[in-house]
């Protein structure tokens, strides 16, 4: 094309060449868009054209194979235009809707599941886990999977009060994210350190620097320069370990699976919330971890009956209140939901009365 900008050696590539060229061309000119089925969005611009796309799940980590086929039913029945999104969804756009139901023909009998738009349980985001993440405590794209499994019919329809955002991450420190629940690894010990080998690999002053409650210090261990952990300090967030593999946090028995709930990002009707623990201590049990996607689902459930239209997670349990919340979702409250870090003086809740 001869408006393309000259290519450069970094950044992101020109996305203008990837779009449809209806999106082209009514760039910054949609008047509306309308959802005529789950799965399904149409936009209408102010020229009369319109474009709908089509929304499909796909796992996170794709082969070259699923990829192919997943270009060549772009190819045979959309308009050869694609978007994977951030939740690992693939969108097809196309400016003929009787070309709609053939693609989601296509799709759904290549096993591919058509849905995630509008008021139902979006795919969860999430990290790597085990295949490429250098300091996993689980594996986040094995959680996924599993829970997808049990919530796939939330996932095709669109019947939850608003949309659903599940987050979750493999290790406690770097991906993850707010959402209205989240699965979060929970490590419960201090790191154990191999002694022999952190003045080989770790930058000492470095890992010091890193905790966050400076509970790590240089020491002297048999005669070789090491370092120490306070462990009356130690919060067990795994900071320390990425910098210094040899403070291995990573436990089978140990590091455990956290639930949070009422992240939200969005400010349409109230503030952006921080999410809250509900569930501590859940067992990180691979390959299927039903402990976690069992009350997941019991939240899920809860939220279904009891929350108004259009009501996120987090507007419905700052309406019911958090003690009604707990009886919902059958949840202990226990002393792991009472804020005792000293460093959180602006939330302290140091009783049983539940204020958030």
């Amino acid at each position: 094309m001869a408006d393309m900008r000259e290519p450069i050696e970094s950044g992101c590539p020109d996305p203008w060449q990837y779009l449809h060229p209806t999106m082209r061309k009514n760039f910054g000119q949609w008047k509306y868009h309308e959802h005529p089925r789950p799965g399904v969005l149409l936009h209408v611009a102010y020229s009369g054209d319109k474009i709908w796309t089509v929304k499909a799940g796909t796992q996170r980590i794709l082969d070259v194979f699923t990829l192919r086929k997943l270009c060549d039913i772009g190819d045979q029945f959309a308009d050869g235009y694609v978007h994977f999104t951030l939740r690992s969804n693939i969108e097809y756009m196309v400016n003929d809707e009787t070309k709609v139901q053939p693609l989601i023909d296509a799709l759904e009998g290549a096993g591919f599941v058509v849905g995630g738009t509008q008021n139902s349980v979006a795919m969860i985001s999430h990290t790597q886990g085990w295949l490429h993440c250098d300091i996993p405590g689980t594996d986040a794209s094995g959680v996924v999977k599993s829970m997808m499994d049990e919530l796939i019919d939330e996932f095709r329809n669109a019947n939850m009060p608003n949309r659903v955002h599940i987050t979750t991450s493999c290790c406690q420190i770097n991906c993850g994210g707010q959402g209205d629940i989240a699965i979060n690894i929970q490590h419960t010990k201090p790191p154990k350190i191999n002694h022999d080998l952190v003045a080989n690999v770790c930058e000492r002053p470095s890992v010091v620097a890193r905790c966050p409650v400076a509970a790590i210090r240089p020491a002297m261990v048999n005669g070789k320069p090491s370092l120490e952990v306070d462990e009356r300090k130690c919060i067990c967030c795994g900071a320390c370990y990425p910098p210094c593999p040899p403070m291995q946090i990573n436990d089978a028995e140990h590091s455990k699976l956290a639930i949070w709930v009422g992240g939200n990002h969005s400010n349409a009707r109230g503030k952006p919330t921080f999410q809250k623990l509900v569930a501590a201590g859940i067992p990180n049990n691979p390959p299927r971890w039903p402990e976690a996607t069992a009350i997941v689902k019991r939240i899920l459930k809860a939220y279904k009956e009891g929350a108004r239209d259009w009501e996120r997670v987090n507007e419905w349990i700052e309406r019911i209140g958090w003690p009604r919340f707990f009886e919902e979702v059958e949840l202990p409250f226990t002393k792991y939901h009472i804020d005792t870090w000293r460093g959180a003086r602006a939330s302290f809740n140091s009783s049983t009365y539940i204020r958030f």
